[in-house]
């Protein structure tokens, strides 16, 4: 189950980089699970939360630019398999499986970030604009983040 829900935080990563860990950085600080003696235990401290949220508001507004480049470019790809591979590994490490975490997480980035510019591109043809398309897959990787945190507990 831990290792689902690491492949499904990945998947959220990579729709949205930093919604992941934010959200997982949360479930940790405010004891849903426990990391405290893991190597990620960072994860849990007062105010990594924070300021994962802070990055994670500020792509929220950024990835409406027009300027914002294509998640799939290299260093917009590589964050979102960091981002993957920390949130997978930190759900993970929960259970004692941090490292299949950080592999599920990775994996779930890949097709996060493949599988969300797909379905993106569609919606922003279907709707003859990219803005709708762009809030709702805005609004799937923050509901999605908090359901897959909170049934990590």
């Amino acid at each position: 189950m831990f290792l689902l829900l690491a492949l499904l935080i990945g998947v959220i990563a990579g729709l949205r980089a930093m919604t992941a860990p934010a959200a997982v950085a949360w479930g940790a600080a405010l004891g849903w699970f426990d990391v405290s003696q893991t190597p990620l235990a960072f994860m849990g401290y007062q105010w990594t939360p924070w300021i994962l949220t802070l990055l994670a508001v500020v792509e929220l507004i950024t990835d409406q630019l027009p300027s914002t480049p294509s998640r799939k470019v290299p260093v917009q790809f590589s964050a979102r398999i960091v981002t993957g591979a920390l949130s997978g590994a930190t759900i993970g490490a929960v259970s004692g499986l941090l490292f299949g975490g950080l592999i599920a997480g990775v994996i779930g980035a890949v097709i996060g970030t493949y599988g969300g510019a797909a379905v993106r591109g569609r919606l922003a043809t279907s709707f003859g604009k990219d803005l709708p398309a762009a809030l709702i897959e805005d609004a799937v990787a923050v509901i999605g983040a908090v359901l897959i945190v909170g049934a990590v507990s």
